[in-house]
């Protein structure tokens, strides 16, 4: 195969997947990234001795990192020390009980019968059962493959996935297997990172329960943005081109085709073929003329346009106390469920009884912040600024001072780990997820309406410049940390297949 010039706009865990699968084919591959550090939103903060994440937390499915870097011949080990997290949840529930989650069936069947009860065990090894059924039937045929149409999604597992009830909202097909409302929760919040609320999002959506609680989460050796950093070096050193603090400004067309790359310091970059690690809402409006903007991304449209999942509210704390039970993924939930989804999604409302995730990297890597010292991350889920307009400048401080109180009076900082401890403290609003460029200041991109899933989210190519790619959280197959890296092994499939004259239908694996 020949080598092109790929140029990739973004640095995001999107672009350097596509960029290592292009390396790994023999294509020139150059990397455009506004900021000074790759990652995207997989960002890191350094003050006093302390490391932050700024970004996702949870990382499953480190099979699609190793897929990466075997593109270039190495593997996960060459480049990151992973540990899985046993219990991978300490979840808190209102009435005061709480549950650790692991992702050894047997295991969580031992600690769901000692919560809840042996009928609940029961349920629960059912629940895994259904949810692995889910996976198999959906991950080589919708997740891992292009959809350029509504016909890509007819096939043996379809008819599949209808059968076992796929298309029923999340929560009723979790209702099968557990009654209770406590535990259903813990199989069903996850919900909320495809922008949607459980009994709206469609059992399909099972996948990332599962993936958060039975395949297992994992946390990589020095933080999360030790995998957007490790994935970057070794694509650096497989022969891709990086040029840090260099913002593109414009995507030059001419003939149908992307022909080069515009940027701030006033350079063309001839291409041979684009991909955008860029959400396209954004791509289209700073990046591409008018008559190559979809319909539904034009200025102005209401009806169609792009819907966005929540937003959240960040918290990071360096503190020189632990929390009261410390863990390194803990989940508070408030007594409120369904009424705190309405507040955050449609009521454009913060929540009233709030259901938290507070993540301790020290737990499990003590080397992210000064000894004896500990690292917190709060978030709790917020309208998105479409939603809701509040002025996060005037109420941000109020509201970490009334979830530090929350959190006291559930019992979980009985230490003063968010209050007297406290060394070093910064908060993330809507605001400032706006102000980073993501559309409607929400993190979690376009939401997983049925509108916005499988053919009917963006397409990883453009529908009339072929040699225009995308990928990200807003593009096929969607938002998290694996389906984003599946989206640039998508993208790059397309370029590596076209070249080589395999047809586009059949690209993934």
């Amino acid at each position: 195969m020949s080598s092109e010039r790929v140029v990739i706009i973004g640095a995001g865990l999107g672009g350097l997947s596509a960029a290592l699968h292009l390396a790994g084919a023999g294509q020139e591959v150059l990397v455009l990234e506004k900021n000074d550090e790759p990652g995207g939103l997989m960002g890191s903060w350094r003050h006093d001795g302390y490391r932050f994440d700024t970004g996702p937390t949870v990382l499953t499915l480190p099979s699609l990192i190793e897929d990466c870097l075997a593109a270039v011949g190495e593997t996960l080990t060459d480049r990151l020390s992973l540990r899985q997290l046993a219990p991978a949840y300490l979840a808190h529930f209102a009435d005061g009980s709480q549950v650790r989650s692991y992702a050894d069936e047997d295991q969580m069947a031992d600690e769901v019968g000692a919560v809840f009860g042996a009928r609940h065990a029961a349920g629960y090894r059912k629940l895994v059962a259904y949810l692995d059924e889910l996976y198999r039937l959906e991950f080589d045929r919708f997740m891992d493959r292009n959809l350029d149409g509504v016909r890509d999604l007819v096939s043996i597992q379809a008819l599949g996935l209808v059968r076992i009830g796929g298309l029923r909202s999340m929560e009723a097909m979790t209702a099968r297997f557990i009654d209770d409302d406590r535990l259903r929760r813990l199989f069903t919040f996850q919900a909320l990172y495809a922008g949607v609320s459980p009994s709206a999002a469609r059992a399909i959506y099972g996948v990332i329960p599962y993936l958060d609680s039975v395949s297992g989460v994992w946390y990589p050796v020095g933080g999360m943005h030790r995998v957007a950093r490790a994935l970057a070096d070794a694509a650096e050193d497989h022969g891709v081109r990086f040029r840090y603090g260099t913002a593109a400004t414009r995507i030059e067309l001419l003939g149908g085709r992307a022909r080069a790359v515009h940027t701030a310091d006033g350079q063309r970059i001839r291409a041979d073929a684009v991909i955008c690690n860029v959400d396209p809402a954004l791509a289209y409006r700073d990046l591409l003329p008018a008559e190559a903007t979809p319909p539904r991304y034009r200025p102005g449209r209401r009806i169609g346009a792009p819907r966005y999942s929540p937003s959240a509210f960040v918290w990071h704390v360096g503190s020189n106390q632990p929390l009261t039970e410390p863990a390194h993924h803990s989940i508070s939930f408030g007594g409120s469920w369904k009424n705190t989804f309405r507040e955050i999604i449609s009521g454009g409302q913060l929540m009233s009884d709030p259901s938290l995730l507070i993540t301790s990297p020290t737990v499990t890597d003590p080397s992210v912040a000064p000894d004896g010292r500990h690292t917190y991350y709060v978030l709790a889920p917020a309208p998105n600024t479409d939603t809701a307009r509040i002025d996060w400048a005037r109420v941000g401080e109020r509201y970490r001072d009334e979830l530090t109180q929350v959190l006291q009076r559930r019992g979980l900082d009985q230490h003063g780990a968010l209050s007297s401890g406290i060394e070093v403290s910064r908060v993330m609003t809507p605001d400032d997820w706006a102000a980073a460029g993501q559309p409607a200041g929400s993190p979690f991109a376009a939401a997983h309406t049925l509108g916005q899933t499988g053919p009917w989210r963006h397409p990883t190519r453009h529908r009339s410049i072929d040699n225009l790619l995308f990928c990200g959280a807003a593009v096929q197959p969607g938002v998290g940390v694996p389906t984003v890296l599946l989206s640039g092994r998508l993208a790059a499939a397309r370029l590596i297949d076209a070249r080589a004259n395999r047809p586009a239908r059949h690209l993934g694996r």
